[in-house]
């Protein structure tokens, strides 16, 4: 069973798209995507938890992973399947 995967994402934002299609790849049936262009409440919190305002910021179960480079880069690196696995 692949670990829960959480995404602050924005509607239209082709970074959220290109890591959403790499998790589906991955056979990552569930996204929990939180909107932060609709909840700026949401965006706050993004911003305390990651250190990071941009979109998107991905967290694996409880690991945050960063943006659409850097889950890219734990795929060519070889580790992501590790990390959606546990």
């Amino acid at each position: 069973m692949k670990k829960k995967v959480l995404m602050y994402v924005m509607a239209g934002c082709p970074y959220c798209v290109r890591a959403e299609q790499l998790l589906k790849q991955k056979q990552v049936i569930e996204i929990d995507k939180i909107r932060v262009d609709i909840e700026p409440e949401q965006k706050r919190e993004m911003i305390e938890k990651t250190g990071r305002r941009t979109v998107p910021q991905i967290f694996i179960g409880d690991v945050h992973v960063g943006g659409c480079d850097d889950l890219h880069a734990l795929e060519d690196a070889g580790e992501l399947d590790t990390l959606l696995q546990g």
